[in-house]
Order: structure tokens, then C-alpha cells, then sequence
């Protein structure tokens, strides 16, 4: 469970380098990033953002507003002085949380912050990572494939290919790095807005 607190605090400090947002801003952002299979809660934001608040990695903002108050006033988040260094310090590390699963997706998505040393390291422990799941993989399919029906033998032709993928996705951007360019489909990241 540390590791998905630590994925969430990686991620909310990312998306809040662009600018300060409320939680209902946050959540719809971190969804949109985390992808269809993963859907992430008000019930694991906001005590997410509570720590972080107590860790002062962030900070609330009311909005100003002339109007009447007739609701509660939605609490803006913004990263503070010490976020950025923990955002940065997450974003160097490269051990093998940076290409889990979990972690890999958020990682990518701020690789446009990132040295090109460690993008490379983040890439590269990747696409060990999956070659090593896809032998283990492949080698249980063939011990397998006699003892299952058709549509679970399917399905695992179907997650081979996709390791496989995956594996040379992760081959063409280590290539365009060390290339010194972009790999077809990658726009350039916008600069950060400070």
C-alpha cells in the first residue's frame, strides 16, 4: 500500500508543478492519467493530500471571490518550496520502483522534467523488467498450452503480445535518447510554467 501512497504523492506533485488545483481538478487529471484500469478515489486523494499537507510538501489556497458565499469555497492546492524538492528527488530515483508497474506510467508522463540519464535507466531497468516477465511467461505458456481451452489460451497470446509491445515501444524511445531525438509519436513536453 506505501507504494500506491507514493505513486499518488509523485503524481499530484507533478500535475501541481503546472499550477495549483482543487481536489475535484486532481482527481479527474490523476484518472485521466492513471488510465481505465485504474481509478482512483476521493477516498485515497484527499487522505493523500492530507499528508502531504502535513509534510508541507503542499500548501491550500481559498480563492478569493467577491461573490456571496453560499457553498463551502473549494481549497486550492499548490506545491510549496519543499514539494519541488521532493518531486524532483522522487523523479531521480531509479531503482526498481521507478519501472514497476505501478510507478513506470506516472514516471513517463513527467519524463519531459527528467535528465536523459535517468530516462534512460528508467527505460532500460523497463524493458528488463519485461523481457525477464515475458521468458517467465512464455515458458509457462509452453508447459500450458495443452491443458487450457482455446479462449484462455487466447488470452495469454493475447498478454504475450502486448509484453511484446511493450518491449519495443520502450526499444525505439531508448534508441530516439541515445539518438538525441524523438521517437515518432512523442510530441515535445511544453516547458513548465514557473
Amino acid at each position: 500500500m506505501a507504494r500506491r501512497a507514493e505513486t499518488i504523492e509523485l503524481a499530484v506533485l507533478g500535475l501541481l508543478h503546472e499550477g495549483p488545483m482543487h481536489g475535484y481538478e486532481l482527481r479527474k487529471r490523476l484518472n485521466l492519467m492513471l488510465g481505465w484500469g485504474r481509478v482512483l478515489s476521493y477516498g485515497s486523494l484527499y487522505p493523500a493530500l492530507k499528508k502531504m499537507l502535513r509534510a508541507a510538501l503542499l500548501e491550500e489556497v481559498l480563492p478569493m471571490s467577491t461573490a456571496p458565499v453560499t457553498r463551502r469555497p473549494r481549497i486550492v492546492y499548490q506545491v510549496t518550496e519543499a514539494g519541488h524538492r521532493e518531486f524532483e528527488r522522487l523523479m531521480t530515483e531509479v531503482g526498481p520502483t521507478a519501472w514497476e508497474d505501478d510507478n513506470f506510467d506516472i514516471r513517463f508522463a513527467f519524463f519531459g522534467r527528467t535528465d536523459m540519464e535517468i530516462r534512460l535507466r528508467v527505460l532500460e531497468g523497463r524493458r528488463t523488467r519485461l523481457q525477464e516477465r515475458l521468458e517467465r511467461v512464455q515458458g509457462q505458456l509452453s508447459m500450458t498450452q495443452k491443458e487450457v481451452d482455446r479462449y484462455a489460451a487466447e488470452l495469454q497470446r493475447h498478454g504475450v503480445e502486448s509484453v511484446e509491445r511493450e518491449v519495443r515501444w520502450l526499444s525505439e524511445l531508448i534508441n530516439a535518447e541515445r539518438d538525441g531525438g524523438r521517437p515518432s509519436g512523442v510530441p515535445e513536453a511544453p516547458q513548465p510554467n514557473v
